[in-house]
């Protein structure tokens, strides 16, 4: 099935590692023209276009980006606008948390995730909409989590952080609809990345427990969503969030 991905330019914040690397390679595997691959973590960005590479059609390229920094976010987009002339979808996927009580936490903790999670979407989105509008189009898909739907335990501010990215997207969406530009949202569950490192076998297997489809996820489960939320096939779909769970959250 062509998804209609052949002549787009592709973002991908935290592009480094996990998701973001996955959704990567899933772009330039489905012929995306140009892909370029984001993350704070420089090497981390440079291992996933050497395994891009490995696809032997050479569209992507790593960009150090800092998405708490709105002026870093409009750099690198105005950087891509001027190599490519144009900015086609934009995958915020960048993600930080810490695991703890609230109680426990601190305002450095907050703030850390918040500038994070909340205002790297932000950020990123702004630097992406003058381009997208000006050419009459373009898709974001936002990596919520459903930590932001339900709430989870220890993850209080990451929780309202990813929140706060779900009700953002609509808003945005319901402005930008008219210019041709669509937002949506996804929301994994528990996701075996380089995050999640600590996961033993036992742990899974509790965790799986409270998951419908009784297993954990992983990060093509993801992907493989995002890439049709930035194709042609999901041309009358905007505003929307979806959960990539096995049903941990149906909403």
């Amino acid at each position: 099935m062509d998804l209609g991905l052949s002549d787009k330019v592709v973002l991908v914040t935290g592009a480094g590692s996990g998701i973001g690397r996955q959704i990567a390679l899933d772009m330039v595997a489905e012929g995306a023209a140009r892909v370029v691959v984001a993350d704070l973590n420089e090497a981390g960005a440079a291992q996933t276009v050497a395994q891009a590479d490995e696809q032997g059609r050479g569209v992507a390229t790593a960009v150090r980006l800092d998405v708490t920094s709105f002026e870093n976010a409009n750099s690198v987009v105005s950087g891509i606008q001027a190599e490519h002339g144009r900015l086609d979808v934009l995958v915020n996927c960048a993600g930080a948390w810490r695991v703890n009580l609230f109680t426990d936490s601190k305002p450095e903790d907050w703030a850390f995730e918040i500038n994070v999670c909340l205002m790297g979407v932000i950020n990123c989105t702004r630097a992406a909409l003058d381009p997208m509008i000006a050419q009459g189009g373009g898709k974001i898909v936002n990596i919520s989590s459903d930590a932001g739907r339900i709430g989870e335990f220890r993850q209080a501010v990451y929780s309202g952080a990813k929140a706060g990215v779900i009700g953002f997207s609509k808003a945005v969406a319901r402005e930008v609809g008219k210019s041709g530009v669509h937002i949506n949202c996804v929301c994994p569950g528990y996701t075996k990345t380089p995050g999640t490192a600590g996961l033993t076998e036992e742990l899974e297997a509790r965790i799986a427990k409270s998951y419908p489809l009784r297993k954990i996820g992983v990060p093509s489960d993801v992907s493989r969503v995002v890439v049709f939320l930035a194709s042609d096939g999901a041309s009358h779909i905007t505003g929307q969030t979806l959960s990539v769970s096995g049903g941990y959250v149906m909403v």
